[in-house]
């Protein structure tokens, strides 16, 4: 086997970094691996709450073991004081580390920067290696710092003449127990999850994750509405109010023709998860209701697929918005 290139390990912490999330915000989901002579001697991701840090994790389970060795991490590591622990900087210095891997400059200002260059003062040989896989790990956090607000995934379960229910509003299911359950795991990688006024009201939704150990990952809910809404909701009235997500950095919208329009409409949707089934329905409720177009050249170049799969007998297609 070929030895595994800077671009392998950086992914592999990458990886790695998807079990943070969302449980590590305010702080980002981030992954390091330790590496010496070609083998992984300890990794670690950012914990529930946001500490430990990523780095800190994996030096400490590598100790004296990570002097000389590599430490790849997904995003610079952290150079301001806190008061609920050491900068990641400080810790990667005094750990031995001969040579640190990074995938992605910290756009905070508090580090920006800063860590990579106090490395370099220390010695140490450090490399900004941009790779997809890293910045994919970190695409919620990226948002919030550039754009104010979470990375928003909308979810649509359609039928293959792109209904999502009958002309009576029954919909289940219109997906097969695959999808649903793809369809929750895509809910416990969110911290935040919105269905329409409309939705709310007709069916209801639980909105959380009913996958066996992921319980405790169900996302706080939000509506779409300017009307008051059951205890345990949030009302949502303006889509680009700075707060109104709180510090989400990762928002599902799943419900109604009206609220995935509205976000359409307002170009905040940046991820689309379309399930469909292999079943017509004709007459039935469209997905996706008016977003403005009046003709068809702005629709084209806006998306573009990442990954397709079978669910079941349902088909799964991913699309991101080309920005």
């Amino acid at each position: 086997m070929a030895p595994r290139s800077d671009a392998d390990w950086l992914d592999a912490a990458a990886a790695l970094a998807g079990r943070a999330r969302p449980l590590s915000r305010p702080n980002p989901g981030v992954g390091a691996i330790v590496v010496a002579k070609g083998r992984v001697i300890a990794r670690g991701w950012t914990h529930a709450g946001g500490r430990p840090h990523a780095e800190a994790v994996a030096l400490a389970a590598a100790g004296e073991a990570a002097r000389g060795a590599t430490l790849y991490v997904t995003l610079e590591p952290c150079a301001h004081r806190s008061l609920r622990g050491p900068s990641c900087t400080s810790l990667v210095i005094a750990s031995g580390i001969a040579r640190a891997v990074v995938g992605c400059e910290d756009p905070d200002p508090r580090t920006a920067g800063t860590g990579i260059a106090a490395l370099r003062e220390a010695g140490i040989t450090v490399e900004v290696l941009p790779r997809a896989a890293a910045r994919a790990s970190l695409v919620g956090y990226l948002m919030r710092a550039s754009a104010g607000r979470p990375h928003l995934t909308l979810k649509l379960a359609t039928s293959l003449d792109g209904c999502i229910a009958l002309a009576d509003g029954t919909s289940k299911w219109i997906t097969g127990p695959e999808a649903r359950a793809h369809a929750h795991l895509e809910r416990a990688c969110a911290d935040a999850i919105l269905v329409g006024g409309g939705t709310l009201r007709a069916d209801s939704p639980m909105l959380d994750v009913r996958l066996a150990g992921l319980e405790h990952r169900s996302p706080r809910r939000f509506v779409l509405t300017r009307g008051n809404v059951p205890e345990g909701w949030a009302a949502v009235s303006d889509l680009k109010a700075p707060a109104a997500f709180g510090d989400a950095q990762y928002l599902m919208v799943e419900g109604g023709a009206g609220a995935g329009a509205a976000f359409l409409r307002a170009d905040l949707v940046d991820r689309l998860l379309l399930y469909r089934a292999p079943i017509v329905i004709g007459g039935g409720r469209p997905s996706v209701g008016d977003i403005g177009l009046t003709s068809l050249d702005p629709a084209h170049g806006l998306w573009r697929m990442t990954q397709t799969r079978r669910l079941g007998s349902d088909h799964l297609e991913v699309y991101e918005r080309t920005r």
